[in-house]
């Protein structure tokens, strides 16, 4: 990829769609009603950080974390069906000023019934993670080896889930037993085991292009006919920790291609975490978007240095 798209796209920090439902406004998306079976799903420029939004936009982020998103439903669709649908844009928005807002960060997806879990796998041990490890040597119930440094890659990937919040709440770790009494032993298995298959094919192949995918959260739903789907957003910088490979080292807490850079950031300032959220500096802005940027321009090299 030559551009990397929305580099130069207009800020939207909320859309206004008259001609279909809104369903939910988020941390990031804005969601429609398509009809009874559909939903239009689009990535503002939303920037959150510790749950809350920041009050300004980050200019192109939500057509980058949409190519991301695509770009990692293409290559892991043989691994499970993913809720993106066959409509197109055209036939759903027929007004130019809609149409425009969603062009090129919107996702048409058929409608689930969300599963009330984040399906979190961890390969290195990081932020809440670590956490847990320093008070308990475990991470949701899950007992780990002694001596672990911070940024450490873990014996093998572990499947950490957590509860999903209210809005303006924060995500709790919770244990796989607690996920069995809430969606039950097969399909909690199916989940985990799913997960564990997402993260290593998308660690191998990222890998190979200089990006360690340190963890992820995958959220999936059931179709009509009870079957596993991947949706919402997949292994973009909102929703994993993304480290550049030849700056790692175990016991350091390494630089990031994803926005921990701006929670970095955050944690220097006098701020409860509690919205409002300080207005960030342009060069912060500016830094953190190039990081969105670099990750779609590495992952979508077709020969990446050996």
């Amino acid at each position: 990829m030559s551009h990397p798209p929305g580099a130069s796209a207009p800020a939207i920090l909320e859309t206004s769609i008259q001609s279909l439902p809104l369903i939910h406004r988020g941390k990031v998306r804005d969601l429609y009603a398509v009809g009874d079976d559909h939903l239009l799903m689009i990535a503002s420029d939303r920037l959150s950080a510790f749950d809350v939004i920041m009050p300004k936009p980050l200019p192109g982020k939500g057509r980058l974390l949409t190519a991301i998103s695509h770009f990692w439903f293409d290559h892991l669709g043989d691994v499970v069906p993913n809720h993106l649908s066959d409509l197109q844009l055209r036939d759903v928005l027929t007004d130019p000023t809609e149409y425009a807002q969603a062009e090129g960060r919107c996702m048409l997806v058929k409608r689930l019934r969300a599963l009330p879990v984040e399906a979190v796998v961890r390969g290195y041990i990081i932020g809440s993670g670590w956490k847990d490890y320093q008070a308990t040597q475990q991470i949701c119930g899950i007992d780990l080896p002694a001596g672990l440094r911070i940024a450490e890659q873990l014996p093998a990937p572990i499947f950490t889930p957590a509860s999903k919040a209210e809005a303006g709440d924060h995500d709790e770790n919770i244990s796989f037993e607690n996920v069995v009494d809430t969606i039950g032993v097969d399909l909690a298995e199916r989940v985990r085991d799913v997960s564990h298959t997402l993260y290593q094919r998308a660690s191998k192949y990222a890998r190979a292009r200089g990006i360690i995918i340190a963890d992820t959260k995958f959220e999936f739903g059931l179709d009509d006919d009870d079957n596993l789907v991947l949706m919402d957003e997949v292994l973009t910088p909102d929703s994993s920790r993304f480290w550049p490979a030849d700056e790692w080292q175990a016991g350091v807490n390494p630089p990031s291609f994803d926005k921990q850079y701006v929670r970095d950031y955050l944690e220097t300032l006098d701020w409860d975490k509690t919205a409002p959220g300080p207005e960030l500096p342009d060069d912060v802005m500016a830094r953190a978007l190039a990081k969105y940027e670099d990750i779609i321009q590495r992952l979508t090299q077709e020969n990446p240095a050996s």
